[in-house]
């Protein structure tokens, strides 16, 4: 297919968290609240992914960091190549081969 990238994907950030921790506290007074912050540590990572417009299942990882701040400004880099670049351009230049 002919076209710009940004007709066929969006991007966003994925936070990956593999402990084993609940990602939520319950308490008896309220239903739930956030837990504590954590340390980012090996188990906490932030992923930039492509997603497909027609299909919110498939993604595809672009690049993988170790913070929120430095995955938002990869994923800002990117949205500029996907407003500007074709489908093609944008697949060859950041989908792995």
């Amino acid at each position: 297919m002919i076209g710009l990238a940004a007709d066929f994907y969006r991007l966003r950030v994925v936070r990956v968290d593999e402990t084993d921790e609940p990602d939520l506290d319950w308490r008896d007074d309220i239903l739930w609240r956030d837990p504590p912050e954590q340390v980012v540590g090996e188990t906490l990572s932030f992923r930039v992914e492509a997603v497909e417009v027609d299909d919110e299942t498939a993604a595809v990882p672009l690049a993988e960091f170790a913070d929120s701040a430095t995955a938002h400004e990869a994923l800002a880099d990117a949205e500029v190549d996907l407003a500007t670049l074709t489908k093609s351009q944008f697949e060859e230049r950041y989908f792995p081969a």
